[in-house]
């Protein structure tokens, strides 16, 4: 039978003190519970390990071997113990999130920015990825994705208002062949769609009609799966794109895209940032929630 691991460590404290009494002093019990304790550990291994006079304790040469094998060992254990417990107050560490592409409102620059210098021992790796996996099984903290598509037994916390996606086009698109009055136009006029894989099917273009939802069969004559690109096609004249408000703000901002079809594009929940329910939240998790959401409210006021 192989001894446990407290039994080890009372020895440890034995050897380094010499004493029954001073290392039950350390260890906080009593004289006679160490003596036992040591007793039982030389029977587990069936040698002595200490050699006892009525003043003093010394090792046996098989209490040096074992001495000279266990006390690094469990110096590094305890190393190893104290620096994960002062992981409990100190975000530090690598923390690894999956981004959805299309989470502007949590992808741009200022927030992640001001996190990681408030948060220097913290290595932050952003995977930006349109995938569905189980963000636990893949080994990541965290993931960000529309509220509507995270499973119920996740911790979400919002990082965007309400979205809607938009029908965009261009202005000379508009000027050269006008703008559809209703979503079924679109099968008659030339879309870029955006797709999540090659080998998945194109983004369906959704809307809303007297708080009837349907969805459109556009015809895609470009399709891809980098919403940049589809962006800069829009924005070539190359036809009419659709996809979140936010991936096209900047582009309608400087007048290069235009929003159409804009009373079938109904408001939904937003993004949010989604954890699984743990007990004790890694530090480096908790700073990130703590200022994703004092970042927002420095937003919404700066905003108003």
């Amino acid at each position: 039978m192989l001894p446990d691991f407290n039994a080890l460590a009372a020895f440890v404290i034995v050897a380094e003190e010499k004493s029954f009494r001073a290392a039950a002093d350390r260890l906080g019990v009593t004289r006679s519970a160490v003596s036992q304790t040591i007793r039982k550990l030389e029977e587990a291994l069936g040698i002595a390990v200490v050699s006892r006079t009525t003043r003093s304790v010394a090792l046996t040469e098989a209490g040096e071997r074992l001495y000279a094998g266990v006390a690094p060992a469990l110096s590094g254990m305890q190393a190893a113990i104290e620096m994960a417990a002062s992981q409990r107050d100190r975000p530090r560490g690598q923390l690894r999130l999956a981004v959805s592409s299309i989470a502007e409102s949590f992808l741009f620059g200022p927030m992640l920015a001001s996190f990681a210098e408030s948060n220097p021992e913290v290595r932050l790796h952003v995977t930006v990825t349109d995938e569905e996996f189980d963000i636990v099984e893949e080994g990541y903290d965290a993931g960000v994705r529309l509220g509507e598509v995270i499973a119920q037994d996740m911790i979400a916390v919002p990082v965007s208002g309400e979205q809607r996606q938009l029908a965009v086009a261009s202005p000379g698109y508009i000027e050269r062949f006008g703008a559809p009055a209703h979503p079924r136009e679109l099968t008659e006029r030339r879309c870029i769609g955006w797709r999540r894989a090659p080998n998945l099917p194109a983004y369906r273009w959704e809307f809303e009609e007297e708080g009837r939802e349907f969805s459109v069969s556009v015809n895609d004559a470009i399709t891809t799966t980098d919403m940049a690109l589809m962006i800069k096609l829009a924005v070539a004249g190359a036809g009419i794109s659709f996809g979140m408000e936010d991936s096209f703000r900047s582009a309608m901002g400087r007048g290069e895209l235009v929003p159409i079809l804009e009373r079938f594009c109904p408001q939904f929940p937003g993004f949010y940032l989604y954890y699984p329910s743990r007990r004790n939240m890694a530090p480096k998790l908790r700073a990130l929630v703590d200022h994703l959401r004092s970042f927002r409210q420095t937003q919404t006021h700066s905003d108003g």
